[in-house]
């Protein structure tokens, strides 16, 4: 064999080897897909999801047990099932991913469930909070929280402090619902009165009808579940201009109206607010600084608070990591399920699992007073309920 012969036989071999390897490498990739809220006035929602993942892979690599983890984002822009359940379809059939995750609304969640569970893809949800949300499908999974779970604490707190008349108000969708069932149930066992309910619109931002209705019922406290965004802001200043914290009713709610990234919005009108939530970026342990200084890195200028959602995202990514190493790479979507069974992990809000029959979450709940610690606003831990 002559020597041009001899390099084409190699080069052959070679294109041959590469061709049969090709398969392999590409199953090496383990493809995320992020049905998230990154524009309109919810964007700060998939914003901060992303900083999340993007911060946990920074600290821990892209690849584990042998996968390269990739993460492919949709834009779902808000509360709309028909597009998040388009948006699925295609990153399901076109982009081949082997796992959902985001949802920022509940009804975006739920109209994907069934997808879910026909495909086999695992569903990790990373904010939408309607109680009982993972039993729509054997293969959602959820790193947030439930409405159910968070608002009886703030309830009993609220007796605790001698609030013995409550109105009301939540945004007129499954989570506001369930929030609003929940303390009308846990404040009337603590013996108190609920003088008023109003349900509003899930992205109103004018709220002047309703408080004035409020300020006439002359309650003790408001219990408010509104969503972050432009909304929480809008509900926080009507409520100072209409006179109703100088007429001394308390505004207590869930963590959604204060959230970290409103801040600059809420400003000194928020000064004083009680909620209940599982995360405070004040929360005091060590992962959580680490945490903090790692996302403000990945995120500068108004959105450098995490919230909520960028924790859930970024335990999102640790109980994938783990479940794979489990796995042992294995991404089919019965053994991912399997994986996720009861694992438990240290989280920057503290101490967190995955209950194997539920799927949900199980971590600690804060009670938390927005205040001005130095020259930045906060919400302080003052109280918690839970391991």
């Amino acid at each position: 064999m002559n020597r041009v012969n001899r390099r084409l036989v190699i080069a052959a071999a070679c294109a041959i080897t590469v061709l049969q390897a090709a398969p392999a490498l590409a199953q090496e990739v383990l493809k995320v897909g992020l049905v998230a809220e990154m524009s309109g006035p919810f964007a700060d929602f998939g914003r901060q999801m992303e900083a999340g993942i993007k911060l946990y892979q920074k600290q821990h690599g892209d690849t584990v047990a042998g996968r390269k983890v990739v993460v492919v984002t949709k834009d779902v822009a808000g509360p709309n099932p028909e597009l998040a359940k388009r948006l699925a379809t295609e990153l399901i059939v076109r982009e081949k991913v082997q796992l959902l995750a985001g949802f920022g609304f509940t009804p975006n969640a739920l109209s994907v469930a069934p997808l879910a569970t026909q495909a086999k893809v695992p569903m990790l949800v990373m904010n939408a909070a309607s109680s009982g949300l993972t039993a729509k499908s054997p293969y959602m999974l959820r790193t947030s929280f439930g409405y159910d779970q968070i608002v009886p604490p703030i309830a009993q707190w609220a007796r605790k402090e001698g609030v013995k008349k409550a109105y009301v108000l939540v945004a007129d969708y499954a989570p506001g619902h369930d929030a609003e069932a929940a303390f009308i149930q846990s404040f009337k066992a603590a013996g108190g009165e609920i003088v008023g309910t109003v349900r509003t619109p899930v992205m109103t931002v004018d709220f002047a009808p309703y408080i004035q209705r409020i300020k006439d019922a002359q309650p003790d406290a408001l219990f408010t579940f509104v969503n972050a965004g432009d909304v929480a802001p809008a509900l926080m200043k009507e409520f100072r201009e209409k006179g109703l914290h100088d007429a001394g009713i308390r505004l207590i709610g869930t963590g959604d109206i204060v959230f970290e990234s409103a801040f600059d919005a809420i400003g000194d009108k928020g000064q004083g607010v009680v909620t209940s939530y599982p995360y405070s970026m004040r929360h005091a342990s060590p992962l959580n600084q680490q945490f903090v200084a790692g996302f403000q890195q990945i995120a500068p200028g108004h959105s450098s608070r995490p919230t909520i959602m960028a924790v859930s995202a970024y335990d999102g990514m640790a109980a994938l990591y783990a479940a794979l190493k489990k796995t042992g790479g294995k991404s089919d979507g019965p053994a991912l399920m399997q994986a996720f069974k009861d694992l438990a992990w240290e989280s920057p809000r503290g101490p967190v699992r995955l209950d194997a029959q539920t799927r949900d979450i199980v971590q600690t709940h804060y009670i938390r007073r927005y205040e001005k610690v130095g020259a930045e606003f906060g919400n302080t831990e003052i109280g918690k309920v839970g391991p």
